[in-house]
């Protein structure tokens, strides 16, 4: 859905050095947009406009608070941004 380098631009980060830790923040994005979503379907997220600033609100957000993250916080808000595609069970 997403790719590297349009992480590190919304990151604005210039160079290679955490290259690794962002694609595996962009692996873990879209894993947790899935799960809030309740769905197994990549193509079911991207249809919808908001999935696309959702991941990259996770990414940020993992990204800056890599010590402290509140992921209660985290989820209630991307359960607000993803409402529309939520199902009601997997």
């Amino acid at each position: 859905m997403l790719n590297l380098d349009e992480a590190k631009v919304y990151l604005r980060v210039d160079d290679d050095h955490e290259d690794h830790l962002i694609q595996g923040l962009i692996d873990s994005a879209l894993v947790l947009c899935l799960d809030v979503i309740r769905s197994d379907s990549v193509e079911h997220l991207e249809a919808n406009p908001h999935a696309r600033l959702a991941m990259l609100y996770v990414i940020a957000y993992f990204y800056e608070h890599r010590e402290e993250a509140d992921y209660h916080e985290l989820t209630l808000t991307l359960r607000a941004l993803l409402f529309g595609l939520r199902q009601e069970g997997f």
